[in-house]
């Protein structure tokens, strides 16, 4: 099954004749950036977007994976930081981040002649809330991975048999999605965020997050509200690794480090549920 939708997917980029494709370095990115450019070669160009939102470890494994496989690399800046409407953080953030990218993509294409611009929105995609979707369709942009009906666990199968090393990478997403809705997105948080993050991957930890909260008027300083995936919860909290933890996240700026008892899961801050237990250094 997975064969057939490749050849599926490599005759819909064939038909294309040149394509841009939207490259972030994660698994489906990393995926159609290759099929495209075994198919089309140097009619295929990934260009990937550098702002506060990715992180910097993020951005140079990206282009190092560029060059590992020989892919045609462009590295753009984007403006969403100087979008009040994204700062603020509302429900749709993604679709004035997508705007933004497309923005600065589309004169690209035209500019070079690439017929097409693609993106790495996938078949397991369809029923989230995925408000990017809205600002693809704007901009015409295509989803040939979900048009190809390819599903994530079918694509990281599929990146295994062609030898990418993002095959088993944990899904990530951009880092103003650590800010609950309606807390403002700032490149200071972010970068807390970032660093807080690698502190735990650093330590061993593969799902990951940690959401930053304000900790409301009157309190002082911010709260990291840690994710880990449920399988690895014990062991943060074995042979004083939450120790560590907490000390390195107070020495980012963190008045409060706590530990999500509910493990991660996606989309947590646009609605927080469960308690956190706070780890005292």
């Amino acid at each position: 099954m997975p064969e057939t939708k490749l050849d599926r997917l490599r005759g819909l980029l064939r038909g294309y004749g040149s394509c841009l494709v939207a490259y972030s370095g994660g698994v489906d990115s990393v995926f159609l950036a290759k099929v495209a450019h075994d198919v089309l070669g140097t009619r295929a160009l990934a260009v990937i977007a550098d702002s506060p939102s990715l992180p910097r470890r993020e951005l140079r494994e990206a282009v190092e994976i560029g060059g590992q496989f020989g892919l045609p690399l462009r590295v753009v800046r984007t403006g969403e930081f100087q979008d009040g409407r994204y700062l603020a953080n509302p429900t749709d953030r993604c679709y004035f981040c997508k705007h933004a990218l497309f923005t600065e993509l589309g004169p690209l294409a035209k500019a070079e002649g690439f017929a097409v611009i693609a993106y790495g929105e996938n078949a397991s995609d369809l029923g989230d809330h995925r408000p990017g979707a809205r600002a693809a369709e704007e901009f015409q942009v295509r989803a040939p991975l979900k048009e190809a009906g390819l599903t994530k666990a079918e694509i990281r199968e599929l990146s295994a048999r062609l030898g990418l090393p993002t095959a088993d990478k944990p899904q990530l997403a951009c880092l103003s999605s650590r800010i609950p809705t309606g807390e403002a997105v700032t490149p200071a948080k972010l970068l807390m965020v970032e660093e807080a993050e690698y502190a735990l991957r650093d330590l061993g930890f593969h799902d990951v997050r940690v959401r930053h909260h304000e900790t409301g008027p009157g309190a002082t300083g911010h709260l990291a509200r840690i994710e880990v995936g449920a399988a690895e919860i014990p062991r943060l909290l074995a042979d004083g690794v939450h120790t560590i933890v907490a000390e390195k996240l107070r020495a980012l700026g963190y008045a409060h480090v706590t530990l999500d008892l509910a493990g991660y899961r996606r989309g947590s801050t646009n609605g927080v549920t469960s308690v956190p237990i706070a780890f005292r250094a």
